[in-house]
Parts: structure tokens; sequence; C-alpha cells
């Protein structure tokens, strides 16, 4: 995704709510910055280092409860309550993350499955601190100096704000040596030890970083709405965010924050249609399976696409584009 779109995209972002939208509006773009972190963290995983994951909403989910429970115990002050939240979730995935990222492939899928139904039965079981069933309810909006969070518009800038920083942060990771040590692992995981590198900390290295993002969307997430439940930690949720990532684009950071947006745009539109409303989650199953099969590159690899058609057309040379996902070279490894 080249950069001017990027900010394009941003700068259309940031003036959003002067235009006086709808208020439902302003609501789900909040809630799709949240989850393009979510869906980033993941694509850290997945499109990076090469490590496929059925378990990543457990991050979030741990993050939201974690705020949620401390705002409603003990302060609701988000200079203590995010950081907190933030570090239980990258604690979760140091743990998680040193018995799961020994194995690999459809080993590793199911590993991380197992592991997020065990915090899900936890936070099911767990009545007195999580709410059970019923989940938490009733936590108040986060308290930060010198802004009131409580406003609707205020918060929609704190999430861009996050979003932005964690998009900064990531794209310059992945840009570094460990981000492209991550990417070699991805291409070549036994060439990568055979010149030295301890792969498994360097995959722990990833899974830790890309647990500590999902905590902090899943905090920011709990800081808005107020609720926390079992569903947030449910292998469902982490199906969900895997289908932003793939309808997003695979190793290309952006690309699954625009699958988040499109998932969730959609979602809200569809169900809102009469007569088919009930059935949103089979239009969007629709929707997955039409990128799957025609657009494996997702919404970067359909621009990516038509940019080089249309240099093409105009008669311009027509050369490769940058790889939406950086090679490690070979005087790096």
């Amino acid at each position: 995704m080249r950069t001017p779109i990027v900010v394009a995209l941003l700068v259309a972002a940031a003036v959003l709510p002067l235009f006086g939208p709808p208020r439902y509006l302003v609501t789900v773009v909040t809630e799709v910055f949240l989850y393009a972190i979510f869906a980033m963290s993941l694509d850290l995983l997945l499109g990076y280092t090469g490590m496929g994951s059925l378990g990543h909403a457990a991050f979030w989910g741990i993050g939201a409860y974690t705020a949620g429970i401390l705002s409603l115990q003990w302060t609701q002050n988000a200079l203590l309550t995010w950081p907190l939240a933030v570090l239980a979730a990258g604690l979760a995935a140091l743990l998680i993350g040193a018995v799961c990222i020994r194995t690999s492939g459809v080993y590793l899928l199911m590993l991380t499955l197992a592991f997020t139904q065990m915090v899900y039965a936890a936070a099911f079981k767990w009545n007195g601190l999580t709410g059970g069933s019923n989940g938490l309810s009733g936590i108040p909006r986060p308290r930060l100096p010198l802004v009131d969070l409580s406003d609707g518009a205020t918060f929609y800038y704190t999430a861009l704000v996050a979003f932005v920083l964690s998009l900064g942060l990531l794209a310059v990771l992945v840009r570094s040596p460990l981000g492209q040590t991550f990417v070699g692992i991805r291409e070549n995981e036994a060439r990568m030890r055979a010149l030295g590198y301890n792969t498994y900390l360097f995959k722990l290295a990833s899974f830790v970083i890309g647990g500590l993002l999902a905590g902090l969307g899943g905090a920011l997430n709990v800081g808005y709405t107020g609720f926390a439940s079992p569903s947030d930690v449910a292998w469902t949720t982490s199906g969900q965010v895997m289908v932003m990532v793939i309808i997003g684009g695979v190793g290309t950071l952006f690309g699954p924050a625009l699958g988040a947006a499109l998932v969730l745009l959609m979602q809200n539109w569809v169900s809102s249609l009469p007569g088919i409303g009930e059935r949103w989650q089979l239009v969007m199953g629709l929707v997955f399976v039409a990128f799957v099969l025609f657009a494996r590159g997702g919404i970067v690899g359909i621009y990516d696409a038509l940019a080089g058609r249309s240099r093409h057309e105009r008669g311009g040379v027509q050369t490769s584009l940058p790889a939406s996902r950086p090679a490690i070279e070979e005087s790096g490894a």
C-alpha cells in the first residue's frame, strides 16, 4: 500500500467527526480502529513470522478483562489500567507462546486453539472475577488527565491515535533487523538456524509483541463499550480477526486494517438490511470465499494489480511492484 493512499485515508478518518456524521457511524469507525490494532498484531505473527494462530483472541480478551476488572475494583485512571492490561496480555503471550511455538503448521493452530479454549473456560466459569457467562458490565469509561474520554468524539480520536502509533511502531519494526529476521524465519527457518539464529527466541519475541498489541486493542475496546464477555476470548473471535487479515492482505500491516474496516462496516450494513439481516454471516462467508478464490492478495493485492495495470495502459514501463511483504537480504542473514 503506497504511502499517499495511507495518508489520505488517515486524513479522511481524522476529519470525519467534523462533518457531523450519524453517531452510529462514528461508533463503528471507532471500533474499526480498535479491531485494526488487533488485526495488525495478528498479521505480525501470520504475515511476517509465518505463525498461524487460532488463539489470538486470548490476548485481546485478557487485555479487555484486565482493564475492566481494574476499572471496576481499583481505578479508572487509563495511565494505570491500560499499561497493566497490556502487560497482562504480554505475560500470557509469553507463557502460551513458550509452549506453542515449539510446533508449527496445523499443530501450532491446534495448540493455540486449545489454549484460547482454556482462557475461555476460565472467563466463563470464574464468576467472582469475570462475571462468568454474563460477563462484566457497567465498566466505566477510563480517565486521562485533561482528556474527557466520556465524549464519543474524544474517544474516537484517542482510538485513532492509538491505531496510528501502533501502525507506525509495526512499520518500523518490520523494516528493522528484527523484523527482517522474522521474515527470514517465515521464508526458511531451517536456513536461519543454520546461520546461527536462535529462531525459537525470535518467534517468541514476535508472539509476545503481537500479544501486547492485541491486549492494547482489547483494553481500549472494553473502555469504549463498557463490557467484557467470554466471547472476547472465544476462538470465533480469533477466526474473525484472521478473516480480517486475509481479506485485507497478509503481510501488509495496513491491509488487515482495511480488512477490519470492510468486515465491520459490511457486518453493520448487511445486518440492517430487511430480509437478509439475520443472514449477515452467510453474506460475509461468501465475501471471504470470493477473496480466497479470486483475490488471495486481499484488498492490497487488488490495489497493487490495478496500479500495475494502469501504468501499463498509460504506456509506461511496467516494473514489478514492491513486495507487500519484505524479503530478507542475503547479506543481512
